[in-house]
Parts: C-alpha cells; sequence; structure tokens
C-alpha cells in the first residue's frame, strides 16, 4: 500500500497524477493510525516549515511518524518533507523539526544570486544510490529559499549536494528512508524514473529487503518495474564517499536558465477556451473574432514534449459568476496536470470576488483551490498596483495583501507577481518622482529618460506605480518571482526590453523572468547575458511554430548559457 501524507497545503495533485501516471494506486493518510499502516510512505511538502510542522502536530501525525521512520520503512519526502527531517530551520525559529537528521535548515545567505533557488539544477552524488544511480547526469526542478546544510555530524545521511552560491544537500539517504529536496514531480522524465525506481522496491532492494511483491511490479501493465540502471547512462566512475573539494572531484552544479512558454486564455465568442495572443494586448483579428491558437490542454502538452522548463497560464477572461469550485480555468489546470510533469503557473483573477450566488471568496481561497487543482505558482497582477499604491500610503504592509497571505501559507516560492509597464518618457529628471532610466532609445520627442508606468485592466489604464517600485514592494511583502512585461515590445519580434529587465532585475534580490518581444533565438541568449535574467517566457512565436523551443536552446547551448537538456 502507497500512502501519501498530505497535510493540507500547496500542489499534491501533481505528485497523485505522477503516481497514477506510473501505474500505482495510492491511499490518503486521513488519521494517524493510517501511517503506522502504510507500506511506503510518500511526504510531499509545499510551503513554510513552521506552518508545515504545525498540521503535523495538530493532526496528531507527528509521534507515528516518527515511529514509522525509526522502524526504517520505505519512506519518500519531497521538499519540505527533506527539511521536516531536520531538527529545526532558520525559516521558522523555535519550532522543532522531526529531528531524525542532526542539523539545522538555513536561508541562503545574501549574494549576488536571486533568493528563491528556482529551476533546475544538478546533483553531485556523495556515495552509491539505488535511487539516483546516473540520474546525477540530469536536472530537476528546484524552488525552495531554505536548504539543509551538511556537517560531519550528517554526514552518513548526505547521499548528494547541489550548488548554489555554496553546497548544500540535495538528497539523503539511510536504509530505507530517503528525501530530496527538488521535486521530481516535476522534474520531467528523470523526475518520474526516481519516482518509479522509489514505488518499485529500491530502496528495499538495497537495504537487503524483500519488496512488498503487489509494489514491485508495474500494477497498470503487470511489468517488471525497471532497475536503477535501465536505460540509463552508467553511473560515473567519481562518486564516492568524500565530500566534495571543490578541486579534484566532480565540477559544481550549474542552475540552468530557464525557457517558459506562455498561454494566454480567453473564451472567444462561442464560449468556448481558446488560448489567443495579442500584439500591444489587443487579441482580436481584424475580423473582430478573438484570436484562436489552439486548446490550452493540447497545447501545454505540446510544450512539454518540446522541452519547455515551465508553462505559464494567464486567465486573461474574468470569470466571476461562477462558484469557486467551478472556474473554468480550475479544469485546464486538472487536465494539464495529469500529462505534463513541469512547474505550473496560473495567473489572472487570484483576487477576492462574490460570485452570482453571493458567495465571497478571499484572494486565500482562490490560490488555494488552483494550487490543489494542480499549480504550482500562482500570478497576480492588477491586484500588485493596488496593493503597492495602499503600502505606499500606509508606509508599510499590513498583513491583509493577497501577496502576504499566500506567502504565509504557502511560502514565498508560490507568489508570482506580473508587471504589465509602458515606457513614459520625460526630458527631464524633475518632471517626476518616479524611478527613471537615462535610455538609449529616445523618445518621440527626443526625450532622453523614461519610467516604466505599471499598467492594470489588461494595458488600459496606467497608474501612477513604476515597474522597479513596484518589483521591490512586492519582494518586501512575500513575493518570491517577477514576471516582467513590456506593452511596447508585446508582439513586435524586435527582443526584449533590455533595459526594463536590467532596471528590476539589479533593484530585486528575487528571480526576473523576462517576458514579451521575443522574435528569434539570440533574442534569448541576449537577455541572459545582459540582465541577468533567471528566465525568459514567449507565447505567439512558439504556438505559431515561428521559432521551436529546441531552437531556442540549442542557440543558448551554443552560446555558453545553461540549458536543460
Amino acid at each position: 500500500m502507497i500512502s501519501l501524507l498530505d497535510y493540507g497545503a500547496g500542489n499534491v495533485r501533481s505528485v497523485r497524477n505522477a503516481i497514477a501516471q506510473l501505474g500505482f494506486e495510492l491511499t490518503d493518510i486521513h488519521r494517524p493510525a493510517d501511517i503506522l499502516a502504510a507500506e511506503y510512505l510518500i511526504f510531499p511538502g509545499v510551503g513554510a516549515f513552521g506552518a508545515a510542522m504545525q498540521r503535523l502536530n495538530a493532526l496528531g501525525y507527528t509521534e507515528p511518524l516518527k515511529a514509522y521512520l525509526a522502524a526504517d520503512r520505505p519512506f519518500l519526502g519531497i521538499c519540505i518533507g527533506l527539511q521536516s527531517l531536520f531538527e529545526g530551520s532558520d525559516e521558522s525559529p523555535g519550532v522543532p523539526g522531526l529531528g531524525l537528521i542532526p542539523g539545522q535548515v538555513r536561508r541562503f545567505p545574501e549574494s549576488s544570486l536571486a533568493v528563491p533557488h528556482m529551476g533546475w539544477n544538478g546533483l553531485r552524488l556523495q556515495r552509491d544510490s539505488a535511487l539516483l544511480a546516473g540520474l546525477d547526469q540530469q536536472r530537476f526542478y528546484f524552488v525552495h529559499s531554505y536548504h539543509a546544510e551538511a556537517s560531519p555530524e550528517n554526514a552518513d545521511w548526505v547521499l548528494a549536494e547541489t550548488d548554489y552560491g555554496g553546497a548544500f544537500v540535495s538528497a539523503v539517504q539511510r536504509g530505507r528512508v530517503a528525501a530530496v529536496q527538488f521535486h521530481p514531480e516535476k522534474s520531467g522524465e528523470s523526475g518520474l524514473e526516481l519516482l518509479r525506481r522509489f514505488l518499485g522496491g529500491a530502496l528495499d532492494q538495497q537495504a537487503g529487503q524483500t519488496p512488498q511483491p503487489e509494489l514491485a511490479r508495474h500494477p497498470a501493465e503487470g511489468s517488471p518495474v525497471p532497475s536503477a540502471h535501465d536505460g540509463l547512462p552508467a553511473q560515473s566512475s567519481h562518486h564516492g564517499s568524500a565530500a566534495y573539494t571543490g578541486q579534484d572531484g566532480p565540477p559544481p552544479t550549474q542552475l540552468a536558465k530557464r525557457v517558459i512558454a506562455c498561454l494566454d486564455v480567453r473564451s472567444n465568442d462561442a464560449g468556448d477556451l481558446v488560448v489567443t495572443k495579442g500584439d500591444q494586448y489587443d487579441v482580436r483579428e481584424s475580423g473582430g473574432e478573438v484570436r484562436n491558437l489552439g486548446k490550452p490542454v493540447e497545447l501545454a502538452r505540446r510544450y512539454y514534449e518540446e522541452g519547455a522548463d515551465e508553462i505559464t497560464f494567464l486567465n486573461i477572461t474574468a470569470f466571476r459568476d461562477f462558484p469557486l469550485s467551478d472556474q473554468p480555468m480550475l479544469e485546464v489546470l486538472r487536465r494539464t496536470s495529469e500529462n505534463v510533469f513541469v512547474p505550473l503557473t496560473i495567473g489572472g483573477g487570484i483576487r477576492a470576488f462574490t460570485d452570482a450566488e453571493g458567495h465571497a471568496y478571499s484572494a486565500l481561497d482562490v490560490a488555494g483551490e488552483y494550487f490543489r487543482s494542480g499549480a504550482d505558482k500562482i500570478s497576480i497582477g492588477s491586484d500588485a498596483v493596488g496593493t503597492v499604491e495602499a503600502v505606499r500610503a500606509r508606509g508599510a504592509g499590513d498583513g491583509s495583501s493577497a501577496i502576504e497571505q499566500i506567502a504565509k501559507v504557502y511560502g514565498n516560492q508560490a507568489v508570482v507577481i506580473s508587471v504589465d509597464p509602458r515606457r513614459v518618457y520625460v526630458q527631464s529628471p524633475d518632471e517626476t518622482a518616479r524611478t527613471l532610466i537615462e535610455t538609449s532609445i529616445p523618445g518621440p520627442n527626443g526625450e532622453r529618460y523614461c519610467w516604466f508606468q505599471c499598467t492594470i485592466k489588461g494595458g488600459r489604464e496606467g497608474r501612477d506605480v513604476d515597474a522597479v517600485e513596484l518589483a521591490q514592494v512586492c519582494e518586501q511583502l512575500g513575493a518570491g518571482e517577477i514576471l516582467l512585461n513590456s506593452i511596447d515590445r508585446d508582439g513586435t519580434g524586435s527582443g526584449f526590453d533590455l533595459e526594463l529587465i536590467e532596471a528590476v532585475r539589479s533593484a530585486v534580490s528575487i528571480p526576473v523572468i523576462a517576458s514579451s518581444g521575443a522574435g528569434r533565438p539570440a533574442h534569448f541568449s541576449e537577455v541572459f547575458e545582459r540582465t541577468g535574467a533567471e528566465a525568459a517566457l514567449a507565447a505567439g512565436i512558439f504556438h505559431r511554430r515561428e521559432v521551436p523551443i529546441a531552437a531556442v536552446k540549442a542557440r543558448m547551448r551554443a552560446d555558453g548559457i545553461p540549458v536543460r537538456d
């Protein structure tokens, strides 16, 4: 019996879907006794350390979980599922972890690197492992601001390390208990292979135990689960028990730059959900009909198969008459997450609303429903502008904004701020209090200065907030990533607005996604080389097959930019 310890936070649908994709059946933990009855236990974690541990305690799960682990029974922790095994975390001082592994979980230190550590990075194995043999040649998806540290006291637990500024623990194993900092359910085929090995009894075999017979085969087909080496490259000869010294061992791992496919989804005049794309945000053809570039679920599957590192859905139709459980985009997420095993972001409409029947929902309610339907991150747009205006008036946040509430429950990494700015030119810096740049692209009257005005309502209304201020304030409130669009470049194919991206990236310490204007593969290399952005997003050129994702990655690889294969 494979059991899932779902304590009620974040996206666990993707774990369920990954296990179903592999042909295994899953049961849920409903009460403390179910933990001790489990044969294989998976503990996925999304959110804050303190919230997770407090929830485990409230449900009465902590003591039986400790007993299960102490008995060396098959266990796989994911993300918080790894961090919870340690004694405590800087994220939640005073909140004890399970204490199975000596040591503390620390925040990544201040540096030029963005935090959260978000994206596809590699592994450096510290010893042989049936779970990870050969997979250190692959990259896995990480998203976290806190990390476990290796020490002499926990050296017998450390299975793999990853580099981000310095080395941190990315996988642990002792006996039949294992955990990983990354998300295998969001790591494509490599992640599925890791799950397949765990469910197929790889840890049992390594520990000299006999796997449960009903788990040692693929229930959907009755065929054996692949061994640790089937269809994978041989394990590298440099793996050993010695810790990496940075000199005579394997090279440091590298975080890949992400290529993201974006799908703008709205209902057409017939009421069907379609993927569309605008030019300067106008999504209608010359004849008046909504531009239709395909069905969202089918396109998302295509981009996953073509190598997109993430997929973003932007809901540009307000579905406000429906009860929350019947929001059309929830079904899009549910169906997409069944076959797409990379991160999914959903934006548009993440705000409080009251439906046609008078039921009121908070932004946290809306976000929670999207997470449970398969989203890994939610994107907040126009609402963020209003929040920044309110913070400016008060002088500080007060905990009431959607950004603060969602980040507190689900973690900073779950909140993306989508910014829709346009250039406003001025002759002199004295003309505005907003953040100015001296531009190499003069205005219509030869102006040498401009600022980037944030807009709302799909770019139709400008506000007295600039993109730099918005990004900085939202970071302070708890946002973990900035999606930086450009109304001026949207649909032009002339390249990203490098000045805009550089201005925002240099002002924040969280990852920035460059968006709007890509027209050829060289534009992606250019934005990464010139601005330091962590990811780049495109829509129309992918939808119309003008530029394949493979061509973008080939150009990046040729230019020496780290990329996921």
